[in-house]
């Protein structure tokens, strides 16, 4: 839309009605079109409002090696982002979601006629939590149709950073059209942001396909092997002086280019590329140039925004791989097949890195991440969290050779871990949980006073309870204590937190900056500011939220 200044120089607000929400945009040069809806002052401020919630490991259900840091979580993903914040907040390298498009169908796994503004507002704090979870040089890539696609850009343009954009990816879903309607959709969306400008730098080329490498020959047996052309010339707008010059080709003829193109080379350096062989002009040796490239020295090639099913798969190949897994009768409704979730992978991580799907479904994203060495989070609600994921996981654990398997030689092994959401760590008054683990309260108190994640990881025991002192770390050289639950070794499970003279020469030392959380202290202010200690107290100076 045109930026419009009003009379009075005040910013000229524009509203559109559309399918219920309101687009509220704001026209002045310090701010961008934002989506407007009925809740969206009350969704705003959801996720900081979403209590963090014990993560418990259940070793029943958990599957192969016991030292996995694979977890699949069972809950409301609102949730279970929230929970995972104190340990993996700025961790996750790539979040793939496929969440429910809206569109107004009845599907058995998940209520999918959702109204428009509920979707959105359901959508909105989740996406501001996937954000807080991402690394700096990571991607969020979001699967989506043209139900609520734009919207979905629009929203998270405000939640990313409208510079932080990647790319629309168009992926072509159906081999054959849908004769049903005159005009059927062939493609869904995957709308792809980093978490900065850096989160797509690091992107992975794409392995040369066959048909690439058929475009590489070598009609003049040139000793470093097949090579395609590329053109030698230029734009002229931005050349300099040298670029403008005539070429003699080897048989004589002289080339000299229309003034509106240049030369991509100057003239010094396109003689070095002639007598290094690395110039073709043609079969009778008096055509226009053409630049070498050589298939030895290429290493990969760019993606681009147009997956088409043969590269990675359709709909009807995801059904299959499902009906396979599960049998035709209680498969889920809409997978993506995995050749497209490797795909994504395969761009967006390295082995090793940390993949997230909040929106697990049947389990395809921790599959394909398993299969391929990531490590990896999947959050799914309800029963199929047991009935789809779990099971999926088990044979993936045990060599299935469905999807991806052979393209990547996977032969079985790993483990994951089940978890599912305990008690808030506060109660509704804001009074700590007394049945919170001192290791849970010190992910808190860390993460909230650090914006860091909690060391040592969930996958330290179960979910890192074995913790022994009340050291949490130092960070930015200031030291973080927690008196709580008879850490010091009190057996009266209410004693030892309080910061006593004694208590604080038993403390491991830190010659700096201390923040130190207790019931109460019994050491003067003259003490605490000599030896650089803030006292806190818990639970009411500790963030609830």
């Amino acid at each position: 839309m045109a930026h419009y200044n009003a009379p009075d120089e005040t910013s000229y607000i524009f509203y559109k009605w559309h399918n219920s929400p309101l687009i509220q945009y704001l026209i002045n040069d310090n701010t961008m079109p934002i989506l407007h809806w009925l809740s969206r002052e009350d969704d705003l401020q959801n996720a900081p409002k979403v209590p963090y919630r014990v993560l418990q490991a259940d070793p029943s259900l958990s599957v192969g090696d016991a030292n996995t840091s694979n977890m699949l979580i069972q809950g409301d993903n609102l949730d279970a982002l929230k929970s995972l914040l104190p340990y993996y907040a700025g961790q996750v390298k790539c979040i793939y979601i496929d969440p429910p498009y809206n569109t107004k169908s009845a599907f058995e796994h998940y209520d999918d006629n959702v109204e428009h503004s509920k979707w959105l507002s359901t959508m909105y704090p989740r996406l501001v939590l996937l954000r807080e979870l991402l690394a700096e040089d990571g991607s969020i890539w979001v699967s989506i149709d043209d139900n609520e696609g734009h919207y979905l850009k629009v929203l998270m343009d405000e939640v990313f950073g409208r510079r932080n954009f990647v790319a629309n990816v168009v992926w072509q879903k159906r081999t054959s059209p849908d004769n049903r309607l005159r005009l059927g959709a062939a493609h869904e969306h995957i709308i792809v942001y980093g978490k900065s400008s850096s989160g797509y730098q690091s992107f992975n080329q794409l392995d040369i396909s066959e048909s690439r490498r058929k475009d590489f020959k070598n009609p003049d047996n040139d000793p470093r092997g097949a090579w395609a052309s590329t053109d030698c010339t230029a734009q002229a707008g931005h050349a300099t002086a040298s670029q403008f010059y005539k070429l003699t080709t080897p048989k004589g003829r002289e080339i000299e280019l229309p003034s509106n193109l240049c030369w991509r080379f100057t003239q010094e350096r396109m003689e070095e590329e002639i007598q290094a062989g690395r110039i073709w002009f043609g079969k009778d040796g008096a055509g226009v140039p053409r630049k070498k490239t050589y298939l030895v020295d290429i290493q990969g090639q760019n993606a681009w925004t147009w997956w088409m099913n043969n590269e990675v798969g359709h709909n009807q190949e995801a059904k299959k791989e499902i009906n396979v897994l599960f049998g035709g009768s209680d498969a889920f409704d809409t997978p993506k097949p995995e050749r497209l979730i490797q795909r994504i992978l395969h761009i967006a991580t390295n082995e090793g890195d940390l993949v997230l799907d909040s929106f697990l479904g049947s389990g395809t994203t921790a599959a394909v991440a398993h299969k391929m060495n990531r490590r990896y989070i999947g959050i799914e609600m309800g029963d199929h969290a047991l009935s789809h994921c779990l099971p999926r996981l088990k044979k993936v654990i045990e060599g299935e050779q469905g999807g991806i398997s052979q393209a990547v030689n996977w032969q079985g092994g790993g483990g994951v871990k089940f978890y599912t959401l305990g008690a808030p760590i506060f109660d509704t008054q804001g009074q700590i949980n007394p049945n919170i683990h001192f290791a849970d309260l010190a992910a808190h108190v860390w993460f909230s006073e650090t914006k860091t994640p909690f060391s040592p990881p969930l996958d330290k025991g179960e979910a890192g309870r074995g913790l022994s002192s009340p050291l949490l770390g130092i960070h930015n050289n200031t030291a973080y204590y927690l008196l709580y639950n008879g850490i010091l070794g009190d057996k009266r499970p209410n004693m030892g937190n309080v910061l006593t003279r004694q208590v604080l020469r038993d403390l491991p030392p830190h010659d700096g900056q201390k923040v130190i959380y207790g019931e109460s202290t019994r050491v003067g202010q003259e003490t605490l500011d000599l030896k650089q200690i803030t006292f806190k107290q818990t639970p009411y100076d500790i963030k609830a939220r």
